[in-house]
């Protein structure tokens, strides 16, 4: 069993504070990945039918990425 001392130590001010970054970075990576593993499906199915859709295929493919940005951003300004 823990006591209070050991308990507390690990749900001070920074250390929550490093939680939310952590989680912050971790909810976007996962939502950007599933999000790609979608529109990169599609955009390689449009790509078989058609060649000329390359280009979209992949500004839609990248599109996604900028989640992880946000996502670092507010985890930045969390640690301030």
């Amino acid at each position: 069993m823990t006591d209070g001392a050991t308990a507390g130590l690990f749900l001070d001010a920074e250390g929550m504070k490093a939680l939310g970054a952590s989680i912050a970075i971790a909810v976007t990576g996962l939502a950007s990945a599933i999000a790609e593993k979608d529109i990169g499906t599609a955009a390689i199915g449009a790509m078989a039918e058609n060649e000329g859709l390359f280009g979209k295929g992949l500004i839609l493919t990248v599109i996604p990425e900028t989640i992880v940005i946000f996502g670092l951003v507010v985890a930045l300004l969390i640690n301030q």
